[in-house]
């Protein structure tokens, strides 16, 4: 295929729904070498049989192979073959029912092609391979019983596959169609790099991930075992899924369940959970999977980060907010009656699954709260992206899921580079402490609320951004009229922006008492992170205790 376009650009047929190679895998009998030829017509794509490439390579057939050399070296053979296939332009390639088997296979194919499983019942199977000689894992049993462990071993294996399509005995067009639906169907995650070197990871986006997190996790957590830390809420909406998604791969998992709310990150709920993890029995190899809000991430990743002095972890956040800011960049903690995240670790996840589907199940003000944390972003570093914010933000909130994934992935993907700069905020005005903006005013009107709920983080977090810039105003670092735009945006998408916002009265020397307790504090001196305009953020020790108290007074406190 060529074409007038830029080099190593690759010109597909109009009908092709992928745009790579497309891999079927499945057992002997599942009809991958019949649809697939189907496949390949309907795309306008070459097609390969694996199987057939191996004998005109080695040029005997494979029974002659299996019984000359064994199956280990068919196996080598086999992954060349497949390699050297899926090198050139996009093709449909059947595969050998063991192909998908072998780790270096598998993880080709993951990197070059959309592979699909054809699953079938034994039944069907049976019938399909009964009168054929050419099957050497048939020559000494019964078809039924073979088949039968084979399913039961590689089946967990097959589900690794991007798409499962289950066949019966329809006719092979019938079959063909529910392939080429699932291919038009099939939307892939969106896949970011957290840059931090032997600790970095990936950060996937999309619909459905909950469901598939046993596939995505497998090539990723040392041991198919996981311990599923989640809240009651979120147990009622998605830890079946989960748990699902996790079995078909093989994977053991035992969930602890903790009660919902910013109350579940205390001294008392860390260390129930972690006697429950350590009751389970686990081993340095267990992983520790967060699903639910920052809550449950931050309980999780304190537990992963402290158990047998460190577990691998995952991160799987259900709320906008959780997945776009806590899950991502390592920061784990609880709270204290001292104040909000005052123990705690860095300790980075192994993979976060950002499902979109997830926030389906969200009230709008949980996704107004979580779109102060995606807002944010543009305020620190990224003015055109406020733009984006500014004409998008209220699809966002409404549950838009085409803006929603957009919003996620800039979002993240500036985070991601913030901290892949600064992992563990150490670079001080221009590193990861930019990613404070608003929270210093926030934390301290979480703590006066008293974590209850009455008031979510993100509305604080909103509130105190309308602060920072106001502040940053009042000393002459940015113009009025840029603190008076953040304030309209943040009012026109339904978040709480100013003080007097939200109807309540508060103590200046109250709020600057919590302050003073935030861990942000150095050498005694509150330190703001403050703005010379939209996406010029810095960090300030230089905020003289009158003209805070004169702003607090003048946006609605008490003296």
């Amino acid at each position: 295929m060529t074409s007038n376009t830029a080099p190593h650009e690759t010109v597909f047929p109009q009908e092709h729904p992928v745009g790579c190679s497309i891999a079927l895998v499945g057992l002997m009998g599942a009809g991958k070498t019949s649809i697939g030829r189907r496949l390949a017509a309907r795309l306008g794509l070459p097609f390969f049989d694996a199987d057939a490439e191996i004998e005109r390579a080695a040029g005997c057939t494979i029974p002659d192979i299996f019984a000359r050399y064994g199956e280990a070296a068919f196996r080598d053979g086999e992954r060349r073959v497949i390699q050297r296939l899926l090198a050139q332009e996009p093709i449909v390639l059947a595969t050998g029912g063991g192909a998908f088997m072998d780790p270096g296979t598998r993880d080709h194919i993951r990197r070059h092609a959309t592979s699909v499983w054809l699953r079938c019942s034994l039944a069907v199977l049976v019938r399909r391979v009964a009168m054929r000689d050419n099957r050497p894992l048939l020559a000494n049993g019964q078809a039924a019983d073979i088949l039968a462990d084979l399913m039961r071993t590689r089946h967990k294996v097959y589900a690794e596959a991007d798409l499962v399509v289950d066949c019966g005995d329809e006719s092979p067009d019938y079959t063909l169609g529910k392939v080429v639906e699932a291919l038009m169907n099939h939307v892939p995650p969106h896949r970011l790099s957290v840059p931090l070197g032997a600790s970095g990871y990936d950060l996937l986006i999309g619909p459905g991930l909950i469901a598939r997190a046993g596939a995505l996790l497998a090539t990723t957590l040392p041991q198919r075992r996981v311990i599923v830390i989640t809240d009651q809420t979120v147990a009622t909406l998605h830890l079946d899924a989960l748990l699902g998604g996790l079995a078909v791969t093989g994977f053991a998992a035992e969930p602890v369940i903790v009660p919902a709310g910013e109350a579940s990150k205390s001294l008392d709920q860390y260390g129930r959970v972690v006697d429950a993890v350590l009751r389970a029995g686990v081993e340095r190899a267990t992983a520790i999977v967060a699903l639910g809000g920052g809550v449950v991430g931050d309980l999780a990743g304190f537990v992963a980060a402290t158990v047998l002095r460190g577990l691998p972890f995952v991160q799987i956040p259900t709320t906008l907010l959780a997945q776009v800011d806590s899950s991502v960049g390592g920061k784990t903690g609880i709270n204290t009656r001292h104040g909000k995240n005052l123990v705690g670790a860095f300790h980075q996840p192994r993979l976060v699954l950002a499902d979109v589907s997830a926030l389906a199940t969200l009230p709008r003000r949980e996704l107004a709260a979580g779109y102060a944390e995606i807002v944010k972003a543009g305020l620190i570093g990224d003015p055109e992206f406020f733009d984006w914010c500014e004409v998008n933000g209220a699809a966002v909130i409404d549950g838009d899921s085409v803006a929603q994934s957009e919003a996620i992935r800039r979002a993240c993907a500036f985070k991601a580079g913030v901290v892949g700069d600064d992992e563990r905020e150490e670079r001080g005005n221009d590193g990861r402490a930019l990613l404070n903006l608003g929270h210093t005013f926030g934390h301290a009107l979480e703590a006066e609320y008293g974590y209850g709920g009455a008031l979510l983080h993100g509305e604080a977090v909103a509130v105190g951004l309308g602060l920072a810039f106001r502040l940053s105003a009042r000393l002459g670092h940015c113009a009025s009229g840029d603190a008076d735009r953040v304030v309209a945006h943040l009012a026109a998408v339904g978040l709480p922006a100013e003080l007097r916002h939200l109807n309540r009265r508060f103590s200046a020397s109250a709020l600057i008492a919590h302050m003073q307790r935030d861990k942000k504090v150095q050498n005694g001196n509150l330190r703001f992170v403050l703005v010379r305009g939209i996406g010029e953020a810095f960090t300030s020790s230089e905020v003289e205790m009158p003209v805070l108290i004169e702003l607090l007074r003048v946006e609605g406190t008490d003296p």
